[in-house]
C-alpha cells in the first residue's frame, strides 16, 4: 500500500461513493476518509472505512482536520450541479467557489503533495465549437455551475503557477452508474432511464430525442481520475482540466440500445428548462490532449455500457 493518507471531501455523492473505493484498494481503507456534511455515510460507505463530517464550505474544520489526521491528499468532489444550481445561483456559487478557494490555501499552507477538483463540460457555452469540442477553445459558461468550473479552473492553475501546488482536474461528461445516483444534473436523464426500463418498461425524458451530449460509464471516470492523479508530475502539462470523453449519444440512441435488451421499451419526450441547459454544451468532446499526456483510454462504449447497466441493475 502507498504511504500516503487521503481524504475525500463530498464522498457521499456519485463520483465520490466509487472513487473512495477505488483509492481503498490502492492506499488501504484506513488511510483513505469518506467524508460528507451528512451525519450517516452513504450506504456503500457505511463500516468500510473512516468516515468524517465535513462541511466543504468550513475552512476552519477542514484545516484542523488535515492537520491532526495528517492529511497528504484531498479530493475535493462538494459541489452544487448544473440543473440544481440555476434554481439557486448564489448558494451554487458560493460552495462551488469558497470550498475550492479555501482547500487550495490549505494545500499551500499545509504542504500537501496533491489536490484533485473535478470540473465539468459546463465550462463550454452555445459560443463553443460544439462538436468535437477541443482542450483549448472558445470556453463562455452559461450557467452559474459552469461559471464556478471555469472560474476553478483558473484558480487551480494559478496556485500552480504561483506556489507550485500540484493540483489536477478532469472535464466530467455526463456520468452513468448502477451503483450511485447522479446529483441534480443535466444529464442524469442517462441514469434515469434505465431505472425506468426495469421498473416500468416506459421513460418520459426531460431531453429533446435528439440531444447529443457526451458520455462516460462511471468505471472508466473512476479509472481515469486515479490514473490522472497516478501519473507521473512531468506528465501533466496542463493545469486546467483536461477534456475526457468516452461517447456521445442521444436519448434516441439510448432507447435503442435499450431495447436490443428489453424489446418492448417505449420512450416519449417532455423537455423542460435542463433542455436549453443541453443546447449550449457540446455534442461530442476531443480529448487527444488527455491521451497524448498520460495514456487515457476509454474501454465502455453505448452498447457495452447498456448490457452492464441493466445486468447490474436487474441483480440490485
Amino acid at each position: 500500500m502507498k504511504k500516503e493518507k487521503v481524504l475525500v471531501i463530498g464522498a457521499g455523492g456519485q463520483i465520490g461513493v466509487e472513487l473512495v473505493a477505488a483509492l481503498r484498494t490502492i492506499y488501504g481503507a484506513d488511510n483513505v476518509v469518506a467524508s460528507d456534511i451528512r451525519q450517516e455515510a452513504h450506504p456503500m460507505l457505511k463500516d468500510r472505512g473512516p468516515y468524517a463530517v465535513l462541511d466543504a464550505t468550513n475552512g476552519a474544520a477542514i484545516r484542523e482536520f488535515i492537520v491532526r489526521e495528517r492529511i497528504t491528499q484531498v479530493y475535493l468532489l462538494a459541489a452544487v450541479l448544473s440543473a440544481t444550481g440555476e434554481k439557486d445561483p448564489a448558494r451554487a456559487w458560493d460552495i462551488n467557489m469558497q470550498s475550492l478557494l479555501q482547500l487550495l490555501d490549505i494545500a499551500v499552507q499545509e504542504k500537501l503533495t496533491k489536490v484533485y477538483w473535478p470540473s465539468s463540460i459546463a465550462v463550454f457555452g452555445p459560443t463553443t465549437p460544439r462538436d468535437n469540442t477541443m482542450q483549448e477553445t472558445v470556453i463562455e459558461p452559461r450557467t452559474v455551475y459552469g461559471i464556478s468550473k471555469y472560474a476553478g479552473e483558473l484558480w487551480c492553475q494559478y496556485y500552480h503557477q504561483r506556489w507550485g501546488l500540484d493540483v489536477r482536474s478532469i472535464r466530467y461528461p455526463g456520468l452513468i452508474s448502477w451503483k450511485s445516483a447522479p446529483g441534480g444534473g443535466t444529464t442524469d436523464y442517462a441514469v434515469e432511464i434505465y431505472h425506468e426500463a426495469l421498473k416500468n418498461g416506459r421513460y418520459t425524458c426531460f431531453l429533446a430525442e435528439d440531444t447529443y451530449l457526451p458520455m462516460m460509464y462511471m468505471d472508466d471516470a473512476i479509472r481515469g481520475t486515479i490514473e490522472l492523479m497516478e501519473a507521473p508530475v512531468e506528465k501533466i502539462q496542463t493545469r486546467m482540466a483536461y477534456n475526457l470523453s468516452a461517447m456521445s449519444f442521444s436519448p434516441a440512441e439510448i432507447a435503442a440500445a435499450i431495447r436490443e435488451h428489453i424489446p418492448s421499451f417505449t420512450i416519449d419526450y417532455a423537455p423542460d428548462f435542463r433542455q436549453q441547459i443541453a443546447n449550449g454544451w457540446p455534442r461530442s468532446i476531443d480529448d487527444t490532449t488527455a491521451r497524448q499526456h498520460w495514456n487515457w483510454k476509454h474501454e465502455f462504449d453505448l452498447a457495452r455500457m447498456t448490457a452492464d447497466m441493466l445486468k447490474n441493475l436487474s441483480g440490485k
